[in-house]
């Protein structure tokens, strides 16, 4: 028994650390994922990198998207393709507020 209170700090800290850092990345990157997996064509985005387009084609033999930008076509990696800004790209404009 007097072993066990000896390692319990350390057993704590490791549950604590999984908790707060190991399975929240682990959900973050099944999200990443998921959202990659459910890209379709006409569907805006925005890159890791900044650069904004529409999905216009996939490439299923090397797991990419054609992109359309104001420059051109440019071929991207699925994995490039922001999350969070993209979804932010995408979602409905906020409702301005009533200024009297």
């Amino acid at each position: 028994m007097d072993q066990l209170t000896q390692f319990a700090p350390i057993i704590l800290m490791f549950v604590v650390v999984y908790f707060f850092m190991i399975r929240p990345q682990m959900k973050k990157a099944k999200q990443e994922k998921n959202f990659a997996a459910e890209l379709k064509k006409g569907d805006r985005i925005i890159t890791k990198s900044g650069m904004h387009g529409k999905i216009i084609d996939f490439s299923e033999k090397n797991n990419s998207v054609i992109i359309e930008t104001g420059a051109g076509k440019i071929t991207f990696d699925r994995s490039s393709i922001s999350m969070e800004m993209s979804q932010k790209l995408n979602e409905p404009p906020a409702k301005a507020k009533d200024k009297k």
